[in-house]
């Protein structure tokens, strides 16, 4: 406790230091806090890239040679620069001083030294704190030890920090703090950073793939008074205006089929739904989910758009179709592997449910194989509960799981041959189910049936199960053509191009529990 305190007391005594560093500015009226913008010409990536590899080893030998390549450095850029960023670090302060700072593109060095800046000037400069933001004008040129740097000639405190940064070799270790304070997170971390400027490029490359492929990109709401389209518990809330209770929408599903009957022969959104279920590594109760839907095709189609469309972010964001995650190589190059649930369930359980016919032989197997199963249900969930138990955890490499039964599948077209199934496939990679597609629904007969066999599931106790969508019926007897269509995690798909281990991790603000209750 005593170390504690002590601890709390020297931040405390830091905090008062940089409030009167701020109060001593003001009075001398430098309020960095007035001061409204700072023109940049220059990025530290955009500096560092006029230089070649070879004219940095160059600047390390002699001086002749430091001679030359600075003359010719001087040839390239033939200006001064103007950049701002964070300050990092700080060293010296006789009368040469050096700091990093950081921008959007990663650091760069700043020599200060006391006769190019001015005895006032620099003894202001020699105040600044480490988080202190600055702009800096002055002359890029290379150290001997190579370091690209800009010697400055005039320097403005733009924003003045009053709290320290974390201890710069331990920085924030402190995972539930990382996430808190992601502000923190990002200026002490540039793997973070860079893992956030990734995602930003995955859903760029998604778009620009689909936009190619003649997709409509629309947005549908997000208050919804029937929440439907997957399986799962829905928020709900209250609007004031119309006194009507409403949902968060937990799919886009049953909007975009509306747009298919309307004529959009394809269309997709990315957008965030909202589940109310738990917290673990994969899953968080708002996330980013991406829906297409395509006529004239069947979910074959959707094998063949979602093969496509991941080696091309793939390429696109990494470079290759070999991707790592947590040491496990994935090959995105080769052909997707195509399964069936049932025979997927035969090769890693030994049940063959081609050989089970009834309810009771159902039940039988999984008691045999101690799967805990409800009431309420049917051969099909038994032999989903199978998958979840014994095949799931296989699923490594690219792998399309096919044709599930027709009782958790109330928005898919069956088999022509076999309905007890569906034309449905899951997408699963490192054992995580990465997409859900299929072969649409568009008889409106069956569609009706379907919904309200999902209402006595509801009746039973299942929270996760669907409602009649009664306009999306209506749709559906307007007409529907045949459609293909998929839902992509778009947050398991960061986690994976960017070997993040937990669905946080690729979230800018996930949600936390209140400290209070930590």
């Amino acid at each position: 406790m005593e170390n504690e305190n002590q601890t709390q007391a020297e931040l405390s005594a830091l905090l008062q230091v940089r409030r009167d560093k701020l109060s001593e500015l003001q009075n001398e009226g430098r309020d960095p806090f007035k001061i409204t913008k700072f023109e940049r010409t220059h990025t530290s990536s955009q500096i560092k890239d006029h230089y070649t590899e070879e004219e940095r080893e160059l600047t390390k030998r002699g001086s002749d040679e430091v001679q030359i390549i600075q003359a010719h450095i001087s040839e390239l850029d033939g200006q001064n620069v103007q950049l701002a960023g964070r300050i990092m670090s700080k060293r010296g302060m006789g009368k040469v001083g050096f700091v990093h700072i950081a921008d959007i593109d990663g650091q760069i060095q700043l020599f200060v030294k006391k006769d190019i800046l001015g005895e006032e000037e620099y003894n202001r400069f020699k105040k600044l704190d480490i988080g202190d933001i600055i702009g800096a004008r002055g002359e890029v040129f290379t150290t001997q030890t190579g370091e690209i740097s800009v010697r400055v000639e005039e320097i403005t405190l733009l924003s003045k920090s009053l709290q320290p940064l974390p201890e710069k070799f331990h920085g924030m270790t402190d995972t539930d703090l990382r996430y808190r304070q992601r502000y923190i997170d990002l200026i002490m971390n540039a793997d973070v950073k860079k893992t956030f400027v990734n995602r930003s490029k995955i859903i760029a490359s998604i778009r620009a793939y689909l936009n190619q492929q003649n997709f409509l990109e629309v947005e549908t709401p997000m208050l919804v008074s029937n929440a439907g389209g997957a399986a799962a518990r829905p928020f709900e809330t209250h609007f004031n205006a119309l006194d009507e209770d409403f949902k968060l929408r937990i799919s886009l599903e049953l909007y975009l089929k509306r747009l298919i009957v309307g004529g959009f022969d394809r269309v997709y959104e990315i957008g965030r739904v909202f589940r109310n279920e738990g917290l673990d590594t994969r899953h968080n109760p708002e996330f980013t989910l991406m829906e297409l839907y395509q006529a004239y095709t069947d979910y074959n189609g959707m094998m063949d758009l979602t093969e496509n469309l991941y080696r091309h972010v793939a390429n696109e964001v990494l470079g290759t179709t070999k991707i790592v995650y947590n040491g496990v190589e994935m090959d995105l190059g080769k052909p997707f592997e195509r399964i069936t649930m049932v025979d997927a369930v035969k090769k890693y359980a030994n049940v063959d449910f081609n050989e089970i016919k009834t309810l009771d032989e159902a039940r039988a197997a999984a008691d045999a194989n101690h799967i805990e199963y409800e009431k309420r249900h049917k051969k099909g969930d038994i032999l989903n509960l199978f998958f979840e138990e014994f095949v799931e955890e296989h699923l490594i490499q690219p792998t399309f799981v096919m044709d599930h039964p027709v009782e958790i599948s109330p928005l898919t077209k069956k088999k022509p041959d076999n309905p007890d199934y569906v034309e449905r496939f899951e997408f699963f990679m490192n054992g995580w189910e990465m997409a859900n597609a299929y072969s649409e629904l568009n008889d409106p007969i069956d569609q009706r049936e379907r919904f309200k066999a999902q209402e006595e599931l509801l009746a039973q106790g299942d929270e996760e199960a669907n409602t009649t969508d009664e306009d999306f019926m209506r749709a559906l007897e307007i007409g529907m053509p045949p459609t293909g269509g998929i839902g992509f995690g778009i947050d398991r798909m960061c986690m994976l191009l960017t070997d993040s281990p937990a669905i946080r991790d690729v979230l800018l603000f996930p949600t936390m529990k209140p400290l209070e209750n930590k």
